[in-house]
């Protein structure tokens, strides 16, 4: 005798509303096993959960009541359906740690709104000469200085490099240093930059789409250490741009990035040196 499940149960076992049962009950997409005709109560079996799954599967993927009903209907494999699913898995872990960012630089901003007219904080600002610095990189055009704009542009900079000298055997002999220069000069410092990632060498040659360039001297730079996600790195800088207007000097040029610290894919931990080139006003 196959067991029968009420709406409530069958319910249950399936992660559903009874409400949303009778609903595909009524367009016909699941309907009951058997209908009591005492009660009128709707029993189900557990091979109806195959189905079941599909339809709430296929809902979670974004497709209409009507697609779904196709959908079941028709040729869609357990296997389709199963990389369906983690295509979508993957859309959403995206999206998760691209608002998760999102969110950090929305308080980062909502920090510097609220901190107007404050006294700059105090950042333990060093000011020092940065040397000249031989180093193996690689460089690409990014529309903007828009976070997101060289955000997506150095993402993809960093295994390329990373894979060239790899696959060279070329060392590296010390952090990343990520700068940042105007394409085109302007007064107002807008338009597309040329992005460079890179790190210190030793080496006198360099692999195949790889350079071997000397990053120039800094006479006078302010430094600071920023902790944390380089979403909301522009809560350092505008902090840096603070103390050098305070303390008597100003900023030339675009600040650099030295990744003194990156333990993990998780930012949370760490730890980037910015560095502004200044000059005494």
């Amino acid at each position: 005798m196959v067991a029968m499940f009420n709406i409530g149960e069958f319910a249950r076992l399936g992660g559903v509303s009874p409400r949303m049962l009778r609903h595909y009950d009524a367009i016909g997409l699941l309907r009951p096993a058997d209908v009591d005709r005492y009660t009128s109560y709707r029993l189900y079996t557990i091979e109806q959960l195959h189905r079941l799954n599909r339809i709430v599967a296929l809902k979670d993927l974004g497709f209409t009541l009507e697609q779904v009903h196709t959908m079941v209907d028709g040729t869609v494999s357990g296997e389709e359906l199963r990389g369906m699913l983690r295509l979508r898995r993957a859309q959403l872990a995206d999206q998760i740690v691209a608002d998760t960012e999102r969110l950090a630089r929305v308080e980062a901003r909502l920090h510097l709104i609220e901190s107007e007219g404050h006294a700059p904080m105090d950042l333990n600002v060093t000011i020092k000469t940065v040397p000249s610095l031989r180093v193996v990189e690689v460089s690409a055009i990014s529309p903007s200085f828009d976070y997101e704009d060289i955000t997506s542009t150095i993402q993809p900079m960093y295994p390329q490099l990373l894979g060239a000298l790899n696959a060279s055997g070329t060392q590296f002999a010390g952090p990343s240093i990520a700068y940042y220069e105007m394409v085109e000069q302007s007064d107002d410092w807008c338009g597309p930059v040329k992005v460079h990632v890179s790190f210190p060498t030793t080496s006198d040659s360099a692999p195949e789409g790889v350079e071997i360039v000397d990053v120039p001297e800094m006479k006078l730079a302010a430094t600071f250490l920023h902790h944390g996600p380089m979403a909301n790195v522009d809560l350092s800088v505008q902090g840096l741009a603070n103390w050098v207007e305070a303390n008597g000097y100003r900023m030339i040029g675009l600040t650099r990035e030295v990744y003194l610290e990156c333990p993990s894919p998780d930012q949370n931990d760490w730890v980037t040196e910015i560095q502004a080139e200044v000059e005494r006003v």
